[in-house]
Parts: structure tokens; sequence; C-alpha cells
């Protein structure tokens, strides 16, 4: 590996609370999935509020997720210059300031462009909190530094969804972008006292960010991340119908579900973490498997309520342990431009959710139920990993240090 990678993200910094630091980075994480994630469960008060239809509604979410893809490329190459920690710094108070204007937008219109506004700084926060992570360990930890800032969003679908969707029916679905907010200025704070502050490279440049396009294996492990995460998606997406459609679960139960859901995503992320530490390729090749057939289980198993409450946790679970090799992946793959790599992992993954949701619909459109998104999931888990095997092959005709 080149020396550029261990000045960026292989030489621990010194740091006098490493837990705290990684807690910082993950409370961003913890802001993001609320946000994210939330309006899919308050879309009908969303409806009511704004006097609009269910897929106008729906476009709220769409331009959330088009902000991150635009976000995540352009705000990690504007702040190539920056230090990492003020990067992160400036991109949470974006943040916060983006969901706390959606709290007062008087109209549709102004909903629409908050909710892109919102989603712009999504990926390169995550992004750069992975570098900063990676950072901060030495480099055989790098993928548990990496698992623990991603915790955060995994988290959120755990305790911050659940509430912020109960706080939204109870009191008022704007309430959310305020709980959002203020998670956004907690973070704020923490990552200001606890990260430690990094010089930033002294060749870092705009034109060094951008040399990751360049790259093949960049291109295949986003590649990876698109196809062999958009059965995740497929499946996550159309969840409350398959449970209460085909599993026969009360509707009131599913913040339940996607509280298991979240939990499943916690144990896959820090499994995940402990697996790219070992190997990384090796993680990709046996995660993306699993993850199909997780998801062909999954659709026998949605047939009755407790054999598709386990399911739900083990897609959780399989689906996460994806996300810290991909990372991990990324920085290795792009050593001179960690934070554009970095940051293209969750736009790659945005693609996925669209990716997903598009396929998962069209099946069920076609009539085929709505055990069938899964089933799609799994024939792009298989896709996704022979897209890994090529990059391995790949790889070892021309090693990534070439």
């Amino acid at each position: 590996m080149s020396s550029v990678l261990s000045q960026s993200t292989a030489t621990p910094a010194k740091t006098p609370n490493l837990g705290m630091a990684i807690f910082a980075l993950a409370m961003g994480g913890v802001g993001i999935g609320v946000t994210e994630f939330t309006m899919m469960g308050l879309l009908k008060e969303v409806e009511q509020g704004l006097a609009i239809s269910t897929p106008q509604a729906g476009y709220l979410i769409s331009a959330y997720a088009l902000g991150v893809v635009v976000g995540a490329p352009l705000l990690a190459v504007v702040g190539a210059k920056l230090p990492r920690k003020y990067l992160a710094l400036g991109l949470l108070l974006f943040f916060t300031v983006a969901n706390l204007s959606s709290f007062i937008a008087p109209d549709y219109g102004s909903m629409l462009v908050s909710r892109f506004a919102a989603g712009l700084p999504h990926g390169a926060f995550f992004g750069v909190a992975a570098v900063i992570a990676a950072s901060l360990v030495p480099p055989t930890r790098r993928g548990w530094a990496i698992s623990m800032v991603m915790a955060g969003l995994s988290i959120s679908n755990v305790v911050g969804v659940p509430f912020a969707t109960w706080l939204g029916q109870a009191f008022g679905w704007r309430l959310l972008f305020v709980l959002v907010g203020c998670i956004g200025l907690l973070a704020l704070v923490l990552v200001w006292i606890f990260v430690p502050f990094q010089k930033t490279h002294p060749d870092a440049s705009i034109r060094r960010e951008l040399g990751a396009l360049k790259r093949l294996q960049v291109w295949l492990a986003l590649l990876v991340g698109i196809v062999g995460f958009g059965g995740f998606f497929a499946t996550y997406t159309y969840i409350a119908h398959t449970m209460t459609n085909v599993a026969g679960i009360p509707s009131m139960l599913i913040p339940l579900v996607v509280a298991l859901y979240g939990l499943g995503m916690v144990a896959g992320n820090l499994i995940g973490g402990r697996l790219a530490d070992k190997s990384v390729m090796g993680t990709l090749y046996r995660v993306l498997p699993a993850i199909a057939v997780a998801l062909v289980l999954y659709a026998v198993a949605a047939h009755w309520a407790w054999s598709a409450l386990v399911m739900v946790f083990v897609v959780g679970a399989a689906g996460s342990m994806l996300v810290p090799a991909l990372q991990t992946r990324l920085l290795d793959a792009s050593p001179d431009a960690p934070s554009l790599a970095s940051s293209l992992n969750h736009a790659a993954l945005n693609v996925a959710n669209a990716l997903g949701a598009f396929l998962g619909g069209l099946v069920i459109a076609l009539g085929w139920g709505f055990v069938a998104p899964a089933l799609v999931g799994a024939v792009l888990a298989v896709l996704g990993f022979g897209v890994a095997l090529l990059s391995g092959v790949l790889e070892r005709k021309r090693p990534l240090a070439a």
C-alpha cells in the first residue's frame, strides 16, 4: 500500500478518548438515520398536513435520496482542502439547518427543496467520518472503527425512528425535524469536543480527490454496493406490506418490526466490522451469498408470523454486514483520495435504495405478490457477488498497491 494511505488512514492519530470520538461521529449517523427513515412511517401524516397525494409525499423521500447522490461527491470534493474535523463540523451544521428549515417550510414546494438540501451532507458526512475513524486506530482495526461509526445509522432504526414516528403521530409530524435538529446540534458539540484535529495533507486538492474516479476498483466496489445492496432495499421498502398482508401481523406492531430489523442491522454491522478486519474481500465473498440465501428464506418464512419476525432480524443483519467491508474496500482502492471514495459509497447505497424499491414495486405490480421483492433481492445479491469476484480476479492480476 502506498505511503499516502499510511498518512491519510492507516496511521492512528493521538486521541485522549477514542471511544468518545467515535461516539460523537456515530451520533451524527443517528440524526441522519432518523431523518431518512422516519419519513416513511409518517407519510400519511405528511399527506394530510400538506394536503398532497401519496405519490407527492413519496417524492419527498426521493428528493432526500437525490440530495445524497448529488451531495456525497460534490461536498467531499469541495471540502478536500479542509481539515477533516472542520469538514465534519460544517456538514453537521448544514444538516441541522436544513432539517430545521423543513420544520418551518410553509408549503409542498419549499418542503421538497428542504428535503433535497437535508440529503446533501448525508454521504459526505459518513465518508469523512469513516476516514476520521480509520485514522484513529491501527490498520488492523479499521473495519471495527468504521462499523462503530456506521452503527449510528443502525441504532437510529432501533430507537430513534420508532420514537420519532410515535412523536410525529402523537404531537405533529413536523416535530420530527426539531428532534433531528437537536440530535444534529448534539453531534456537532460532541465532534467539536472529542474528535482530534488533524492537519490537512499537504497535497490535498480537488484534483487529487477526483483522481478516485479514474480507478476501476473504485467503480467495481460501488457497483457491488448498488447491485448487491439493492436486494436489501427491495425487501425493506415493502416490509410493512409483507408483514401485514402475508404474515398477518397487525399494523400497530409495525414499529416493533422496524425495531427488530434495526436490531439485526446493529448486530450485522458489528459482525461485519470484525470480519472486514480479517479480510475485506473474504467478507464480500461470504456476505453476498449469505444475503441471497437469507432473502430466499425470508420469502418462504414470511407466510407465518413467528418465522417472519425471525427472518426480519436475519435479513437486517445479513445486509448490514456488507457496509463496513465496502467502506474499507473503497479506502484501500483510493488511498490518496479517501474522502471522495468513502463518500461515494453512500451515494451508491442510495442508488441501491432507488433500484431495489423500483424493482420490488415492479414485481408487485406484475401480480407476483409481496414476497416477490425478496426473491428479486436474492438475484441482485448474486449479481453483486459476481461483481465482487470480478474485482478480486482483476486485483490478483494488478494489486491495488500498483
